[in-house]
């Protein structure tokens, strides 16, 4: 079957109860992150952040309504129709609605390399947290080595297998997550996802404390 040369979707129509518009993953762009954020008046439309683990470059854009940004500690009234491009990954940046309704698109990607797109966008930790333990690692699996960030991948398989009481994968991935990215160790020794582990004394030699 051969694949469509173009599709269309509406931004309402892909949002979830969150209001993330989840664009990039629902046509598979390749080449660059791209999603929308609804919220209603008052509500926060982008979390407080930087982008120092992924190094991306951001270019935001007012589509409706009216945002409020602090992007490296100055306030910015952005209304339809106003860019903002966040050049450097280390600059905190968040957003804040100022009327109902108030949508941003936002698009990024790391300058001169492939762009690979990040975990997040899986939203693993509300599954997590809604004791969908299964899916969760339904969906980890599946993502496992297709994220640029694959330890926070192995990180969350090893919370969703823990909580299964499947120890002996949930360690061996905690093991990896923690050789790949050190700071996962300091993270999961106050992770109550790991709770069913603390017993097992493999859990202090690959976690430490």
């Amino acid at each position: 079957m051969t694949e469509a040369s173009y599709e269309t979707a509406r931004i309402a129509d892909l949002a979830d109860t969150t209001g993330w518009s989840p664009i990039r993953k629902r046509f598979g762009v390749e080449s660059f992150g791209v999603n929308a954020w609804t919220a209603g008046e008052g509500d926060q439309l982008l979390p407080v952040h930087d982008e120092v683990p992924s190094g991306h470059e951001e270019l935001y854009v007012v589509l409706s309504g009216r945002a409020a940004f602090t992007v490296d500690g100055d306030e910015l009234e952005a209304d339809a129709g106003t860019v903002v491009f966040v050049r450097d990954p280390a600059a905190k940046r968040g957003a804040v609605s100022r009327e109902p309704g108030t949508t941003v698109l936002a698009v990024g990607g790391l300058p001169g390399e492939a762009y690979r797109p990040r975990s997040w966008e899986l939203q693993a930790h509300l599954l997590l947290d809604a004791g969908e333990h299964e899916e969760a690692k339904r969906v980890l699996t599946k993502a496992h080595g297709k994220y640029a960030d694959d330890a926070a991948i192995l990180y969350n398989l090893a919370c969703a297998e823990a909580l299964l009481g499947e120890r002996d994968e949930a360690l061996g991935h905690l093991r990896e997550a923690i050789e790949a990215h050190p700071a996962y160790a300091e993270y999961a020794r106050d992770d109550a996802d790991f709770e069913p582990l603390r017993a097992d004394p493999r859990f202090a030699e690959i976690a430490g404390g």
